[in-house]
């Protein structure tokens, strides 16, 4: 039978096992949270990950019960939290949901869930557009270990929807259908152009320039997210910035005209982040 001090020497350590996690609530060293999605309250960083990679997203159940999964490559930030303290430790699902609800709050999407069982903890899939990036999010809580949990946050940055269209292919669809969309990356909520918006420009100014007797109206449009109205006046304000580089380029202001529609006339579903996209759009339109 182990002696006496050899049991009180157990228990201290059994002990310190026990109190380590609460204590040890340092972040790895070099690590962060990522500045789109801060850790939930009371946790803190053991694994940490920046490069470029590729995760697998769930994005649908499929017959079989197993999800269907999509790669998804970009910038890829890795990161693994621990709980602080096992006594105010979310749930699982407590976890889930407020990372849903966080990328709702910012105009994203929840593509898919699989909500906690036993020896399960879940899992969740959010998309969101914001700087002018795609960003998918794995939220994926941990149930094995104690006496705190643990959970990983995957989050990929892909380019979102960019639309360089030479000024040759722009006259012929205006030539040809009346008007063309492209694509060009705002932040949101903002009206200033990108540096990256500025290839799409000069193909606008060399379209027009090699067309003098062409005018065009510029159009914003919006998804549906968010007030009506307050999308109405900043499609409005990102045509007029489009037009006031295109006048800036050489081209006389009397060509040009803009107008901003908001979400009044989509031409994709706005139910689907993929919809969405394709409604942030600003038209050229043959006057």
């Amino acid at each position: 039978m182990p002696s006496l001090a050899a049991r009180l020497s157990a228990l201290i350590l059994l002990c310190a096992s026990l109190l380590l996690p609460a204590f040890a609530q340092s972040d790895a060293p070099r690590s962060k949270d990522h500045p789109l999605l801060t850790r939930y309250p009371g946790s803190h960083i053991v694994e940490y990950a920046k490069n470029f990679n590729t995760v697998d997203f769930a994005t649908a159940r499929g017959a079989d019960g197993n999800p269907s999964r999509k790669t998804v490559e970009g910038d890829t930030t890795n990161i693994v939290y621990f709980h602080n303290n096992a006594d105010k430790q979310p749930s699982a699902l407590q976890l889930i949901r407020n990372y849903q609800n966080a990328i709702k709050s910012i105009g994203g999407e929840v593509v898919y869930e699989r909500l906690p069982r036993d020896a399960d903890g879940g899992e969740t899939t959010l998309r969101v557009n914001t700087g002018g990036k795609e960003v998918w999010v794995l939220v994926e809580p941990g149930i094995f270990s104690a006496p705190t949990q643990s959970y990983r946050l995957a989050i990929v940055e892909v380019a979102a929807m960019q639309q360089v269209v030479s000024a040759n292919k722009m006259l012929d669809e205006i030539n040809k259908n009346g008007f063309i969309a492209l694509y060009i990356n705002f932040d949101t909520g903002k009206a200033d152009l990108k540096p990256d918006a500025q290839a799409a420009v000069r193909e606008i100014v060399a379209m027009l320039k090699a067309a003098p007797a062409l005018k065009i109206a510029i159009e914003g449009h919006t998804d549906n997210v968010g007030s009506a109205a307050a999308n109405k006046t900043l499609s409005d304000k990102r045509a007029k910035s489009v037009m006031a580089a295109v006048a800036a380029g050489g081209i006389a202001a009397n060509r040009l005209s803009a107008a901003g529609f908001g979400p009044e006339r989509p031409i994709a579903d706005n139910r689907g982040e993929e919809g969405r996209a394709k409604n942030r759009r600003v038209e050229l339109v043959k006057k």
